[in-house]
């Protein structure tokens, strides 16, 4: 593949990334909207552009500026591409960052991004997308639910 898919492929992974950290959940769903999305930490999922806007709306704590305080930094991104399909896998770790009047500035939660991407009519899209939590820290300024327990079950 040229690398031109590689560097279209890493501009959605970051456009992704950008829009989640400005709480701009319609563009997260339009960025997403043709991928099935899940977690390591629960079993929904997330398949459209509203399911996905809906779902980042009732996870995620936004601030009275209008964002997470957030930097979502993607690192180790590797991509492998199917020529015949027309189809290619991203691997990333993610590393989110946050700062807020009751938190100072720290690493909040780290894992994998595994992502699928389907190329159609010449244009790269998100296929599915895999949120692999490995990592985490205080959370209580950047989410609603409890990672070690999302659904509430206690």
């Amino acid at each position: 593949m040229p690398w031109e898919d590689h560097r279209d492929i890493e501009r959605l992974m970051f456009d992704y990334a950008r829009a989640v950290d400005r709480a701009d959940f319609d563009e997260v769903g339009r960025i997403l909207g043709g991928a099935t999305v899940t977690t390591n930490v629960s079993p929904d999922e997330a398949v459209g552009a509203k399911a996905i806007a809906a779902q980042w709306r009732s996870t995620n704590r936004v601030h009275p500026d209008g964002t997470l305080r957030t930097r979502h930094l993607l690192t180790n991104v590797t991509i492998e591409f199917d020529e015949s399909n027309q189809s290619a896998r991203a691997d990333a770790y993610f590393t989110v960052f946050q700062a807020t009047d009751a938190l100072a500035l720290q690493p909040i939660v780290s894992g994998s991004y595994v992502d699928r991407f389907q190329r159609d009519d010449g244009a790269w899209r998100f296929a599915a997308k895999h949120i692999e939590i490995a990592l985490v820290g205080d959370v209580s300024d950047h989410l609603v639910i409890d990672l070690k327990d999302p659904e509430g079950r206690g």
